[in-house]
């Protein structure tokens, strides 16, 4: 039996919340980075932020399935809970103060809804599907940017950037070519809910997980604008390898100077 949708953004809010606090409380403290690959790290406040998503979730959701960054994925009953209890831990370790918690609730294939929460700033996203976009309660909606020049870009730089740093670095130039200017914020969820919010007209990224994507997918969505892969087919939590979200008017000029 699928849980209500009310049910769900309840438990999602609560969630992003305990998420949050700790991101806030556990910066204040010695962080204890390990690292996971040559550049993939880990701190204690995104262990500590996924047992926190875990234990909410579960209080209202016994069986619920979950796919989470640090502990992988965890079977059971129901929507599965899509969680990156930290995006932005490059960032956080540097204690500066971009990053998110990111929870997406997926069934078939399809996000029901969605919340990404920046507790340095008070900033929660949320969408449910077919319900609109709002940040902080109020709703939200992708610019009406329609002239590249006009436009100001974001992407991000996955972990393999070492070994495929000029491919990344040709897309930059690309995109400083033709936009206003690019950001590079450092976390994908953010990336995502600022294009649906309009402070960004269009985001690009090769290689995301789905967990830095399933809530921020549904926002932008939610907020009138779009996702897909870089040649426009459509765009799928199993690969998330291509993403590019947009305005909408930006959508098919961006794609035809991003892709390889």
């Amino acid at each position: 039996m699928t849980p209500s949708i009310p049910s769900i953004v309840r438990t999602l809010e609560t969630a992003l919340k305990a998420a949050g606090d700790i991101h806030r409380r556990m910066a204040r403290g010695p962080l204890s980075v390990a690292y996971k690959g040559r550049v993939d790290i880990v701190t204690r406040a995104d262990k500590a932020a996924e047992r926190a998503v875990a234990r909410v979730v579960r209080k209202a959701f016994p069986k619920a399935p979950f796919l989470m960054e640090e502990s992988g994925e965890k079977t059971g009953e129901g929507p599965r809970w899509i969680v990156d209890p930290l995006d932005g831990t490059v960032n956080y370790a540097h204690r500066v103060p971009i990053c998110s918690v990111s929870i997406g609730v997926e069934q078939d294939g399809k996000i029901l809804a969605g919340g990404v929460y920046d507790a340095f700033r008070d900033e929660m996203f949320l969408a449910v599907r077919g319900r609109g976009a709002r940040l902080n309660g109020r709703s939200i909606r992708v610019s009406d940017v329609k002239e590249p020049h006009k436009a100001l870009a974001a992407t991000g730089f996955p972990y393999d950037r070492q070994k495929n740093a000029a491919f990344y670095a040709e897309r930059v130039k690309r995109a400083l070519e033709v936009a206003q200017d690019v950001r590079r914020l450092g976390s994908a969820a953010l990336d995502l809910s600022y294009v649906a919010c309009g402070r960004f007209d269009a985001y690009w990224e090769f290689n995301l997980k789905p967990w830095d994507v399933a809530a921020g997918w549904l926002i932008v969505e939610e907020a009138g604008g779009k996702v897909t892969r870089l040649d426009g087919s459509p765009y799928r939590i199993s690969d998330t390898s291509q993403t590019l979200a947009t305005n909408g008017h930006l959508h098919r000029t961006m794609g035809k100077l991003l892709k390889a």
